[in-house]
């Protein structure tokens, strides 16, 4: 019987799921215990359902420290769902919105936002190919704006933002999808947080939206059902049939994640990650980062080799030895390391001993 063996997956999502939680759910996927039938079959209006989805706001409530006045919802269509739900719920007919562009998810964001209001830039750093976030001081902010909305973490390009925008009074929506959970998070400064979970969370199928209560009475009464914040919010995520699957993988990350200790221990793992894999990107300047040092990410660590052809070449070996999803998004080229939470340190210090030895070959 052959042996399977788990590569070292560093794509940037849907992306690697910590082992145990892979393990107890294939120990529960047949049949969940004391309940006969697998979580695939489980009613959504089942009391073990009820259970799991409690459980699951209780213990994101509990790594994030989210206060009583904001709702956690467990929604479907992604992030990209949320680049319209957001305006259709907060943005007035007669009002503007300002967002800060750093990558092309904000991008995609801004084009949703435009279908519904008026939409202004704020910032952006498309000028010099998103290498890095803007500061506080490019910000130039509407002070009468209905909200301001930024991407936390950009895949593609790999930067990063280290500081929460000071946007006065106005409230703070953020995209948070591929950084979700991966530090402390300080709620309270925002609005809204909405997060596909395919990255830190869960597996892809359900999107995490904590929404401030006041944000509900901004809904116009005309907008969809399915889409109002607050029908979601008052039926606790059970308008209609959740991601049961998802949620459950998401309740067993959560409890993997408070067993490492929360989200100040998974910082100090996830920076000491990052910070292998950089030291190496600048040892000796054949690699070359993508990003400013000052914006670079920690979920995804963006680089070049000195030519196309070597950069195939790598990706080609990388993945022969294990080291798989390293290719760069083609707006970008070259490579792309997502190392999120789940992601074991030895699959760093793999990359990095291939990295010296593709050098020493090639160099």
């Amino acid at each position: 019987m052959p042996t399977m063996t788990r590569v070292f997956n560093f794509s940037a999502g849907p992306a690697v799921l910590p082992v145990e939680v892979l393990e107890q759910a294939q120990r529960d996927l047949l049949s969940l215990p004391g309940v006969g039938m697998s979580i695939l079959e489980i009613s959504h209006r089942s009391p073990t359902f009820e259970g799991i989805l409690a459980d699951c706001e209780a213990d994101l409530r509990t790594l994030g420290g989210i206060p009583k006045d904001y709702r956690v919802l467990f929604l479907q269509g992604g992030a990209s769902l949320q680049f319209s739900m957001v305006p259709m719920n907060l943005l007035p007919a007669n009002g503007s919105a300002d967002y800060i562009v750093t990558g092309a998810w904000s991008q995609k964001a801004v084009k949703e936002a435009k279908r519904v209001g008026s939409v202004k830039i704020a910032a952006t750093t498309e000028g010099e190919n998103f290498t890095r976030v803007p500061r506080q001081d490019e910000l130039k902010l509407d002070p009468g704006a209905a909200y301001v909305h930024y991407t936390t973490n950009n895949t593609i390009f790999g930067t990063e933002f280290h500081y929460v925008p000071d946007v006065g009074n106005v409230p703070l929506v953020t995209d948070a999808s591929s950084d979700m959970f991966s530090r402390p998070i300080d709620v309270s400064r925002f609005a809204v947080i909405y997060a596909g979970a395919q990255k830190n969370l869960a597996p892809a199928g359900v999107t995490l939206a904590i929404v401030r209560n006041d944000m509900l009475e901004r809904t116009p009464a005309s907008l969809p059902t399915m889409l109002q914040y607050g029908v979601h919010a008052e039926n606790s995520s059970m308008y209609n049939t959740p991601p049961v699957f998802t949620i459950y993988v998401m309740r067993l990350v959560l409890a993997w994640l408070l067993k490492q200790g929360g989200l100040e221990a998974i910082d100090r793992l996830n920076a000491r990650k990052a910070e292998k894999l950089y030291a190496e990107i600048d040892r000796t300047g054949f690699y070359r980062g993508h990003a400013q040092k000052d914006s670079r990410s920690r979920m995804n660590v963006t680089f070049r080799l000195p030519s196309e052809d070597l950069e195939k070449k790598f990706a080609k070996e990388a993945t022969a030895a294990g080291l798989d999803g390293l290719k760069g998004h083609r707006s970008v080229g070259g490579m792309r390391a997502s190392i999120y939470n789940a992601f074991p340190e030895a699959g760093v210090d793999a990359l990095v001993r291939f990295m010296q030895d593709f050098e020493k070959k090639n160099g």
